[in-house]
């Protein structure tokens, strides 16, 4: 998604980090710089504008659930993993492998 102007930050980072901007998990000055371009650019003001409204309305449909600890470090490993550009196993990700199973 592009809209076909020249930025100072480019769409593709911007989409590439999007979640990171949403969930205040970045500098200030990488901040300024998406806000800067979501001013320039409306293609990606519209995508953060509708991952922002996706994210509010799974918190308000979802939000109260607890997860369990481990079930949130293994989706965390996953995501680190993809984001580092690894293979991700195809294996359930709720699916214990250091548990005996029962017979």
């Amino acid at each position: 998604m592009s809209c076909g102007e020249p930025h100072e930050t480019d769409c593709s980072e911007v989409l590439d980090h999007l979640y990171e901007f949403l969930d205040h998990e970045m500098p200030d000055s990488d901040c300024t710089k998406f806000e800067t371009h979501f001013e320039e650019c409306s293609p990606c003001l519209e995508k953060y504008g509708l991952e922002q409204a996706v994210k509010k309305l799974v918190k308000r449909c979802c939000g109260q659930d607890d997860v369990p600890v481990d079930l949130r470090a293994k989706v965390m490993g996953r995501i680190d993993l993809i984001r580092s550009g690894q293979a991700v196993p195809e294996q359930d990700i709720t699916h214990d492998t250091t548990a005996p199973s029962e017979a």
